[in-house]
């Protein structure tokens, strides 16, 4: 069963039909929405700013996600896949975009809808990552624009795709 720990006052909110693997670690000001998945593993620090996950959003394996006290939390929006041993420090991702594995994220960066970060790529500081661009590298730098319904449709099925891998837990429990 995941560790799901109150701090200073906050205690994780977890949505609907979410998998929550059994070594995930979920603490303090977290705010999850419905049918998501947090995977093994993966550290939700929400003990010094919070952390708010839209719905259908899958935090893959080995990914850890943290803020800086009083000054940056974490917002993440519908239908966002962060992949294997992410790190997200105080940043924001929104609706539909996808974080390549091995990626660090720091604080205020923003990543735009349907958005692709490159795996293993750093995203420095007050970084905006435009809508439906790729970027890469370290530090990451822009590489193309893409189809945003191109795009939209690789992300939703990634999204998906994890949403279906979850409900195998389920099935063999």
């Amino acid at each position: 069963m995941a560790l799901i720990k109150s701090v200073r006052g906050f205690t994780p909110k977890i949505g609907k039909d979410c998998f929550l693997a059994d070594n995930a670690t979920i603490i303090g000001d977290v705010v999850m929405g419905d049918e998501c998945s947090i995977w093994f593993s993966t550290v939700l620090r929400g003990d010094v700013n919070s952390i708010r996950i839209g719905n259908r959003v899958n935090i893959q394996d080995g990914s850890v996600l943290h803020t800086l006290y009083e000054k940056s939390v974490i917002e993440i929006g519908d239908d966002v896949s962060v992949g294997h041993n992410v790190t997200i420090h105080g940043a924001k991702i929104e609706h539909g975009a996808l974080i390549g594995m091995g990626s660090t994220l720091l604080d205020h960066a923003v990543v735009g809808e349907g958005a692709i970060v490159a795996a293993g790529s750093l995203v420095l500081s007050n970084t905006v990552i435009e809508p439906g661009s790729i970027w890469g590298g370290v530090p990451a730098k822009f590489i193309k624009k893409v189809d945003p319904e191109q795009a939209k449709e690789l992300n939703q099925k990634i999204a998906r795709n994890y949403l279906m891998y979850s409900k195998w837990y389920e099935e063999d429990k």
